[in-house]
């Protein structure tokens, strides 16, 4: 089955941190889609010093019942063909990609809390279905652990602050694993806070982030017990 063709316009650009941008994409044609929260769109990458063509997925920020707009998260990296094509787009230009796709999405966990745990960038899918769990089970113990270099690498703080204050079973915490002497929130990685947990019974654990993480964090809940982990590589 063909993945689809989109066509869109640059909306907004909002530079998030110095190296992390948020963009805002208008859908043309289709004007509307339906994604699952956590899908990732693709763009074709054509450059003269490249072989051939190649291809970069970026995961969906914005909300599923967006249909029209498409929001974007993503980290500038030096010569990186899909960071240096996207960094390079302007306010009204417009661009195709496929998509949606990816099997990393929010499921029917019915009898479960969540556990997100993400390093980077990784909170773009997570911020998705965040979004999409406050609104169709507003219910649900959510836990957030989110993993940063140091403080010039905070966004969507006041965000999340925002909506641990509209939902009361949502908590987070960001962690610095290189903060300056100022900081007065969690230091280390964000592997310290899954330690913490003493148990994995009624939990669906999602990962978004380093392959590094990934391994670690998932080892380490494989060793307090059973539970659904659902993993999207970034690194």
């Amino acid at each position: 089955m063909s993945v689809p063709q989109l066509t869109a316009r640059v909306e907004q650009i909002h530079d998030l941190t110095h190296d992390v941008r948020e963009l805002q994409l208008r859908l043309l044609d289709p004007p509307q889609i339906d994604f699952k929260a956590g899908q990732f769109v693709s763009f074709q990458i054509n450059r003269k010093d490249l072989p051939a063509p190649t291809s970069r997925p970026y995961s969906i920020a914005s909300p599923a019942g967006e249909k029209g707009i498409i929001t974007l998260v993503f980290n500038r990296v030096q010569g990186g063909p899909g960071s240096e094509f996207l960094f390079g787009l302007k306010e009204r230009d417009e661009v195709r990609f496929t998509g949606p796709a990816g099997h990393f999405y929010l499921r029917e966990d019915a009898d479960r809390d969540f556990l997100f745990v993400v390093t980077g960038t990784g909170i773009a899918p997570v911020r998705s279905m965040l979004y999409d769990l406050f609104n169709r089970q507003p219910q649900k113990v959510v836990k957030l652990f989110w993993g940063l270099r140091s403080e010039r690498d905070l966004y969507y703080q006041d965000e999340l602050n925002a909506l641990s204050r509209d939902h009361n079973s949502f908590s987070f915490v960001t962690t610095l694993s290189r903060p300056s002497e100022l900081w007065t929130g969690e230091r280390g990685r964000v592997t310290r806070l899954v330690e913490r947990i003493d148990t994995v019974e009624r939990l669906a654990v999602y990962l978004c982030g380093g392959s590094g993480m990934i391994k670690e964090v998932t080892d380490l809940i494989r060793g307090k017990g059973l539970c659904p982990i659902y993993r999207e590589k970034f690194y």
